[in-house]
């Protein structure tokens, strides 16, 4: 029997930004890359500007096999994340490189993939679903936190109890809240048939 050894992939992507938004683009792509992180298979990623003021962006990101970045790529996390970034980011090019040895080894297989305009918008949802869901997920949370602070800590300075209930919904609704909800509503999100009239 013969055993198929897993074979790394690596993905590069060519993004476009403003140039006096560099600053978001930078905070954009490293959430990326802790979001990533997280996932078995992660290798690492690193991303580059092409110049100085230049709104050319490269970004790299490698993972163990094939089915490793598939999870990744087929996350709620990264549509969420790649949806946040809508009107700011353009994506123009897809390169994926199977090799064995480092990022920059002759490649195995070589596939690159020139993403118009239409298609990289399709990938996000209209901006008023995110802002919809973004409300669906933080209402129910943002009325425990004030019902139970108002109960509980009520003597506690606005600013400190304000500071708590941040710290402590903004990893809720990141990690938790706001993947599970995308993950339900994702067929409404992109404009696809309920799952129970799919189903009929």
């Amino acid at each position: 029997m013969t055993m198929t050894q897993a074979v790394p992939v690596t993905v590069a992507i060519a993004r476009r930004a403003d140039p006096a938004r560099t600053g978001e683009m930078v905070a954009w792509m490293r959430a990326g890359t802790a979001l990533a992180e997280g996932f078995p298979g992660f290798l690492g990623a690193g991303f580059v500007q092409r110049a100085p003021g230049s709104p050319e962006w490269h970004m790299l990101y490698r993972f163990a096999d094939d089915e490793t970045l598939c999870r990744w790529e087929e996350s709620p996390q990264r549509h969420w994340w790649l949806s946040s970034a809508q009107g700011i980011v353009e994506h123009t090019r897809v390169e994926r490189r199977t090799g064995i040895e480092g990022w920059f080894d002759p490649p195995v297989d070589h596939v690159v993939e020139m993403l118009t305009p239409a298609a990289a918008e399709s990938t996000a949802p209209p901006r008023w679903k995110q802002a919809v869901t973004i409300w669906l997920a933080f209402f129910p949370l943002s009325l425990t936190a004030t019902l139970l602070t108002a109960r509980y800590i009520a003597d506690v300075p606005l600013a400190a109890r304000t500071l708590l209930i941040t710290l402590c919904l903004t990893p809720l609704m990141t990690y938790l809240v706001l993947p599970r909800i995308t993950r339900s509503l994702h067929w409404w999100l992109h404009g696809q048939p309920a799952p129970w009239r799919s189903n009929r």
